[in-house]
């Protein structure tokens, strides 16, 4: 059964199509994770646990990066192979520890501190667990994409994705309970990890891992800037709802995450989507050919006029159609908040900018230069969350996000700029 499904995995008559298919699909599979699985909890278990997972969804969120470390753009990127795939491995041993460590920490942080009580606690826990499964697959599907094989690591999480959220769905229909329904999903994950990503790895990666103290401490220098800045970025995404969870309440939570549900997607998108230029961009760089680096231009503005049309087009959907489609699909009265909308969507578009910027960034190896921008931003979201989300709720919690997502979008853009103007 084994080989049966690692077949099915690797086939393809076009590698190149099947990698931006399969990855266009994977993008649209974990856009609509949270926002699927938040429908029916609303539906079946009311606005409070909606609340609920949307806040264990936005810490176990800010816990992937942790365990990622920052390191798949870099090992996706590594063409020259300055690290082995069994020290990518081993490092990721490492960051998966740290992020469940992480992740209890935080939820006894909220129990001590913020009244959690212990089904909230152990919803959040198994929701970052969930997220552990990811960060460990990626260093797998990061060795598939770096042999050219994209197409076999979007195939993996694409199945992973559909079957966690059908068995979640299935649960909170079966039994409207939060707890079981995330424990069930995260067995499924688990099960799922091992048919697929770990099944079809075997042809691409040599499981066993190296901890060369050397070697580890190069990885957590080289990839410490980037992971600051994916973590910081995603802190500064979440920056309103955390704030909520320490001033609001849980109803309140749900009404802003069904606001922002759609720039979240667009964030998440805008990841996958840029995932398949990683190693062609690389490529172009390291050539150091003046030809290329002006080829490499010429699709970086090309990039950026495809963000600004999908935005332009989000925003005209979110002021049209938005609000009353929001509205059905939660089945929640969403009418008042038609401005906020248009704002977060908005920012969902800075948020897009940003993420593509930070992608050319890390490429062109500037991610020093990149962490003082994401922890610029992050300070000020730590000042100014608090503030905005007390004495405005949601409208000001949407006017802080929009407005230093923009902040960050023109500074990550000045530096990759600069970067590239200094090699040419």
């Amino acid at each position: 059964m084994l080989a049966v499904i690692r077949n099915l995995l690797q086939k393809t008559e076009d590698i190149k199509r099947s990698a931006y298919i399969w990855n266009a699909v994977n993008a649209v599979l974990s856009a609509c994770q949270c926002p699927v699985i938040l429908i029916v909890i609303n539906r079946t278990c009311g606005v409070n646990d909606a609340g609920v997972f949307s806040i264990a969804f936005a810490v176990a969120s800010l816990m992937l990066y942790v365990g990622l470390y920052g390191l798949r753009r870099f090992q996706a990127s590594d063409v020259i192979e300055k690290y082995t795939f069994r020290q990518y491995h081993g490092m990721r041993f490492i960051t998966c520890a740290v992020m469940i460590l992480a992740s209890a920490g935080y939820c006894i942080y909220g129990m001590i501190f913020r009244d959690y009580s212990i089904i909230k606690f152990m919803v959040i826990f198994a929701v970052c667990m969930l997220k552990v499964i990811q960060a460990y697959s990626d260093v797998v599907h990061g060795r598939m994409q770096q042999q050219g094989r994209l197409d076999v690591a979007t195939k993996c999480s694409s199945v992973r994705y559909v079957l966690e959220v059908a068995a979640y769905c299935v649960m909170l229909v079966l039994t409207k309970d939060l707890l079981v329904s995330s424990l069930v999903c995260l067995a499924i994950s688990v099960a799922v990890l091992m048919l697929t990503t770990m099944n079809a790895g075997r042809d691409y990666c040599e499981y066993r891992p190296e901890f060369n103290p050397a070697k580890v401490k190069m990885l957590s220098v080289e990839g410490f800037p980037l992971f600051a800045s994916l973590f910081l970025n995603m802190y500064i995404s979440n920056a309103p709802k955390y704030a909520i969870d320490a001033y609001l309440t849980d109803e309140i939570q749900a009404l802003y995450n069904f606001i922002f549900m759609p720039a979240f997607m667009v964030g998440l998108l805008a990841n996958f989507i840029f995932n398949p230029i990683l190693t062609s961009y690389a490529q172009l760089w390291q050539s150091g050919e003046y030809g290329a680096i002006r080829k490499l231009v010429r699709l970086i503005k090309r990039q950026c006029l495809v963000i600004m049309g999908l935005t332009a087009a989000g925003l005209a959907v979110a002021f049209t159609i938005g609000i009353p489609v929001l509205s059905l699909i939660f089945g929640v009265d969403l009418s008042n908040y038609r401005w906020e909308l248009c704002l977060v969507m908005a920012g969902g578009g800075m948020l897009a900018y940003s993420t593509f910027f930070s992608t050319v960034v890390t490429i062109i190896r500037l991610q020093r230069p990149m962490f003082v921008c994401y922890g610029f931003c992050a300070a000020l979201a730590y000042a100014l969350s608090g503030f905005f989300v007390k004495t405005s709720g949601v409208m000001g919690a949407v006017i802080m996000y929009g407005a230093i997502m923009t902040i960050l979008s023109v500074m990550l853009g000045v530096i990759m700029v600069w970067g590239i103007a200094r090699k040419k």
